[in-house]
């Protein structure tokens, strides 16, 4: 356990962070889960709607530390080419 004020302080940090990214993290999961159901289902429009909603969320986690900016366009990038074999 942190003894000195600096380090209590960035204990109190590092676990809001911690549960911030994982919120994050879980909300970008779910949107992607609604996108490959959704292509599963062979559900075109559905798919690209979820996706055009779906890529900016997993931007802004990524700019916000929550992904690695590779991890994010990584998985921008497979998303994409999913929805895109339904066409």
């Amino acid at each position: 356990m942190a003894t000195r004020r600096s380090a209590e302080k960035r204990a109190r940090q590092s676990e809001e962070r911690r549960l911030r990214n994982a919120a994050l993290r879980s909300s970008v999961k779910t949107e992607m889960k609604g996108i490959l159901t959704a292509v599963g289902k062979k559900d075109k429009e559905g798919a690209v709607k979820a996706l055009s909603g779906t890529v900016p969320s997993i931007a802004k986690a990524a700019a916000k530390g929550a992904f690695h900016k590779k991890t994010a366009s990584r998985r921008i990038s497979r998303l994409t080419k999913k929805v895109n074999a339904l066409q």
